[in-house]
């Protein structure tokens, strides 16, 4: 079920009250229970899919941990082999397939494998990269393997990150899984704050601008450079408030039950490199990425020449984790790119004076929106096309929408108070901060989404990956 949903609100207010109403021994339980209806909400069948690899992982972790040597080792691999499999037949098959058929029909070769008619089980990468986190973790010694069951698939599915992230690793979440028994009020409160501003963020700024850049995007042919333009810089806005939206209702939801879970935004933009970009943007990615294949293959304790190849291969692989498209490919050798680049030219990231962090910041935000072209394009044609167009900047801006200066006034409004929280973060301590105060807030930000959301239950952007 999506977040944006009034099923959504009636299942986790139910959800919330008997978590707090059940006994301790049985609390895991209920979760587990709740989350398996909030998977199968979207296609029950792929339950069986999602329960399938966690019977996998589950007893390799118990053996991983028992075996030494080459056992070990062929034990991880079996793991790691059914998830990424599982992730292949359902996300890359056709993609595959497809530029097979392209390279046999250049021969004048027909393709003999059949095309699957499937359809991608949701959130499938992301709780695969936890689960593939889990035994490697394992088989590192960093975490001993879950005897219980039930405990181990709640890890996988625990419903507020299961679709979306952010990606856990074993030692922060199984541990606070055996749940206590205190009920934190305070720790309610910032669950129930973040939440609204998730859903202030998807419902009032994501989904607004969806309704401009989608139109221009999808009339790309129709418009002009300097439509495309501002159309590019919306969707850089759209995909953050919609996925950090998505993080903020899912971290606080899981606060509410007692429940911490990592951050994984940072004020992205307001950063003055793609390197800062990326140690502020999904960040739970981006370390699993560091962790478990730059690391390995070798990070930045090699040579330079090593160095720039490692950096391509992990945005390599991360662009493909986002879709099975050439866009993505590009998209994310585009970053790896300019990674390289910074790391050439040694592109400080350390505060300077006003100005030059100012420039430094706006540079990387355009470079992060030449990228976001590839990303938001549904062909490479068609991104080069919206290129050449912007690049050109000719002709005036028609939105096609009502929606075009609430756009900039909602970009305004969130730039202003992530300003204040990077540069005047102890600002906030004169803010009142009693009960009154907070329920003044709750109802003013219900009031901001009841008045400006947009309420028509469009899908996260990030759970088709």
């Amino acid at each position: 079920m999506l977040f944006n949903s009034l099923e959504f609100v009636l299942f986790f207010i139910v959800v919330t009250t008997l978590f707090y109403l059940s006994p301790h021994r049985f609390r895991w339980v209920l979760l587990l229970l709740a989350s398996c209806y909030f998977y199968m909400a979207f296609l029950p069948i792929y339950i069986l899919i999602l329960g399938g690899t966690i019977i996998i992982d589950y007893f390799a972790g118990i053996y991983i941990e028992k075996s030494i040597g080459r056992k070990r080792k062929a034990l991880l691999i079996l793991s790691l082999v059914a998830n990424i499999g599982v992730l292949c037949v359902f996300k890359y098959y056709n993609f595959i397939n497809e530029n097979i058929g392209l390279i046999l029909s250049f021969w004048h070769h027909s393709n003999p494998l059949p095309y699957l008619n499937i359809l991608l089980p949701i959130g499938l990468s992301f709780h695969t990269f936890q689960a593939m986190s889990y035994t490697i973790e394992v088989y590192r010694g960093n975490q001993s393997a879950e005897k219980k069951f039930g405990l181990y698939a709640l890890y996988v599915m625990f419903y507020p990150q299961l679709v979306a992230g952010p990606i856990e690793r074993p030692q922060q979440l199984l541990p606070q899984l055996k749940l206590n028994d205190t009920f934190d009020a305070r720790g309610v409160s910032a669950g129930l704050q973040q939440m609204l501003m998730g859903f202030v963020k998807k419902l009032v700024v994501a989904d607004r601008l969806a309704i401009n850049v989608d139109y221009i995007y999808n009339h790309s042919a129709d418009q002009s450079g300097k439509s495309l333009a501002m159309a590019t810089v919306f969707f850089a806005f759209q995909i953050y408030c919609d996925f950090s939206g998505y993080t903020d209702i899912a971290i606080g939801a899981a606060k509410v039950l007692g429940i911490d879970l990592m951050k994984n935004f940072n004020r992205p933009y307001l950063a003055a490199s793609l390197s800062q970009f990326w140690h502020r943007w999904h960040i739970s990615l981006s370390t699993w990425f560091r962790d478990y294949v730059y690391f390995p293959l070798g990070g930045n304790r090699v040579g330079k020449l090593h160095m720039y190849v490692n950096l391509l291969v992990v945005f390599l692989i991360s662009g493909l984790w986002h879709g099975a498209k050439w866009t993505f490919v590009i998209w994310g050798l585009l970053n790896g790119f300019i990674m390289i680049i910074e790391s050439m030219f040694k592109i400080k990231t350390k505060p300077g004076n006003g100005i030059s962090t100012l420039f430094k910041t706006l540079l990387t935000f355009v470079l992060i929106c030449f990228t976001w072209i590839f990303f938001r394009a549904p062909t490479i044609d068609n991104a080069l096309y919206i290129l050449k167009k912007i690049i050109q900047f000719d002709g005036s801006i028609k939105s096609g929408t009502d929606h075009f200066y609430y756009s900039f006034l909602v970009i305004g409004f969130l730039l202003f108070f992530e300003i204040i929280t990077e540069y005047t973060p102890g600002v906030y301590k004169y803010l009142p901060n009693t009960f009154a105060s907070r329920c003044v807030y709750y109802v003013l930000l219900l009031a901001i989404i009841l008045q400006f959301g947009v309420f028509n239950g469009s899908q996260f952007i990030y759970f088709q990956f």
